[in-house]
């Protein structure tokens, strides 16, 4: 997307301010009210600014500015508004590093402001100096260096239009300290109207009817929708399509709750640890509507054995994506929200017939009873027991993150999600280490609801300091840890496929490994690092106390540590082994 714009006649101030203050100023008026920032030598003046207006934006303080970021991203899966975030020069800009890389992947809106250094300084090799624009180019929707205070305004408005502007992504702002530091009487923007944002959006109705027209024809349809569908926050419109239509559908990981996992026509979410079920109806569908999707690898697995059957239309609002990864039969741009709406009203202006697919759905339903998501039983505490009893005591109505790994998998198998933004996780980029912060970001847009970081010990550690954010700011997020002493989905990609030889995925003390009970060699300590951090906790080994340490922790009105000790040998199924097919999924 260009960045160049069309902007309405400013307004104009009459004292002046620094360029710090003119930030702050500016992001007050684009609506943010929280920000994560950390502080250093290049980004001093914007925390005082920051300081001075603490009545009007809260600068929440995390311990690492890629836990900043990750709340950040947390923050806006849960809103749909731009998540802020801020560094310092050098290794704090590139601490946010990941973040940006991982809201790319997942089309998050998100705004990272750095500190540079001094402008006669950039390109000397100055002290805390990286080139942060040239780095962040490959991942990022825009990235933009301030050489000048008077375009700092103007910057910063457009930074947040184009991070919100058709497919929501990740935009850099990059400020040297002399530029916060000088003074200006600023002019404020008007409205700004990005120039490649007035190029058409919208599929015409031909397009519209002709896909009608297809399901009329389709003996087995299946809609696939994913992460474009929360983006446009079609909720509605998806599911006024689907039930006008009787088109059963599957998600993408990042469309999970868009549409209630719990209703008859959704197989879940489908792909290389999907439902069984939903793998089979798309496999076998004659007609796959794909809405707002990217056919990523570990959706089709060996994409040319992808849907082999059906007739394949992809809506989407970026044309980049059509044919990128599959060959489709009907690339449509355009606005997806629009796309079902116009549907929905053409199936009543156009005679639309619906078509009977009680046998298809039958059919869908068979394979629910065949191969539900289920586990063996056990005399300890598995993984996926844990989560059903969490998601039991929260009546489905929490806002659940997830680290990456077994545990984050399974948090999406087991708990059935019926609202959009209630999941948040990391997964064009499996980032470890994302759940927790993104927990905190959750709990700070949404400060009524429970939220839960389902964990592994693994992913948990790697930002375990986010625990003194919580204290210290007051965010009552849970987290939920899996604890098996192992980074459980390499170890299970070793039992597959390399003969179960470890290669440093065991976490703890080996000589101490064996059943959950054998609690002394379990290290870290969860329970006293939380301690530690001024936080209760608890860790529970035993089935007959799984229940009553769960409520605990929702009952908490602080943030909260359940160390659930599980064993290790469990591994995730379904699975389609990567590069595989359907044909070659394995359930048992």
């Amino acid at each position: 997307m260009s960045a160049t714009t069309d902007v309405k006649k400013p307004s104009q101030a009459t004292q002046e301010v620094n360029g710090a203050d003119i930030l702050v100023e500016s992001l007050i008026r684009e609506g943010v009210t929280d920000i994560f920032a950390y502080p250093g030598g290049a980004s001093m003046e914007m925390h005082q600014s920051l300081a001075k207006a603490k009545d009007r934006i809260r600068t929440i303080l995390p311990r690492h500015e890629q836990g900043g970021s990750f709340a950040a991203e947390g923050y806006a899966r849960a809103t749909g508004k731009p998540g802020v975030c801020m560094a310092t020069s050098g290794p704090g800009a590139t601490n946010l590093m990941t973040a940006i890389a991982d809201a790319f992947m997942d089309s998050t809106p998100l705004v990272c402001i750095t500190g540079q250094v001094y402008t006669k300084f950039i390109g000397k090799a100055a002290f805390q100096e990286t080139d942060f624009f040239g780095m962040t180019l490959p991942v990022v929707k825009h990235s933009y260096l301030v050489m000048d205070i008077k375009d700092l305004a103007y910057t910063v408005k457009e930074a947040f239009k184009v991070a919100t502007t058709g497919r929501p992504g990740p935009v850099v702002v990059d400020i040297p300290k002399d530029v916060q530091q000088n003074m200006i009487v600023p002019e404020w923007p008007g409205e700004i109207t990005l120039l490649d944002s007035k190029l058409p959006t919208y599929a015409t109705d031909r397009q519209l009817k002709n896909i009608l027209h297809l399901i009329e024809e389709a003996k087995r349809p299946m809609v696939y929708y994913g992460g474009g569908i929360v983006a446009a926050e079609a909720y509605d419109e998806l599911g006024a399509f689907i039930e006008k239509t009787g088109v059963p559908c599957s998600s993408t990981l990042m469309g999970v709750g868009a549409f209630p996992e719990t209703h008859l026509l959704s197989t879940k979410w489908f792909g290389m640890h999907g439902s069984a079920y939903g793998n089979l109806a798309v496999h076998n569908c004659d007609l796959l509507l794909a809405f707002g999707v990217r056919f990523d690898d570990r959706i089709t697995g060996d994409v040319s054995k992808f849907a082999p059957q059906a007739e394949i239309v992809h809506i989407d609002i970026d044309a980049s994506e059509h044919n990128k990864n599959k060959i489709v039969h009907h690339p449509i741009t355009g606005d997806i929200a629009h796309a079902m709406g116009r549907m929905v009203e053409l199936m009543d202006q156009a005679d639309f017939k619906k078509p009977d697919f009680g046998q298809w759905v039958e059919q869908i339903q068979d394979w629910k009873k065949e191969f539900p998501f289920s586990y063996e039983e056990s005399p300890h505490i598995l993984g996926q027991e844990a989560i059903r009893v969490l998601y039991e005591l929260t009546n489905g109505e929490a806002i659940i993150s997830t680290g990456v790994g077994q545990h984050q998998m399974w948090a999406a198998q087991y708990y059935d999600f019926k609202y959009p933004r209630h999941h948040i996780s990391s997964l064009g980029l499996g980032s470890m280490g994302y759940g927790y912060p993104a927990a905190l970001g959750a709990k700070v847009a949404c400060p009524d609801k429970q939220v839960i970081d389902i964990d592994g010990d693994g992913s948990f550690v790697m930002n375990v300091q986010e625990l003194a954010t919580a204290k210290i700011e007051k965010i009552a997020a849970k987290a939920m840890i899996l604890n098996n002493q192992h980074l459980g989905m390499v170890m299970q990609w070793e039992d597959r496929f390399y003969e179960s030889v470890r290669g440093n995925t065991i976490l703890g003390d080996e000589t101490n490994i064996g059943s959950p009970e054998n609690l002394g060699g379990l290290y870290p300590n969860y329970v006293q690092i939380a301690n530690g951090f001024g936080l209760p906790a608890r860790r529970v080994h035993k089935k007959e106390e799984l229940r009553d340490a769960v409520q605990e922790m929702l009952d908490s009105d602080e943030a909260f540590l359940l160390d659930v000790i599980t064993p290790y040998t469990e591994h995730v199924l379904p699975m389609i082994p990567a590069g595989k097919s359907v044909d070659q999924m394995i359930v048992k």
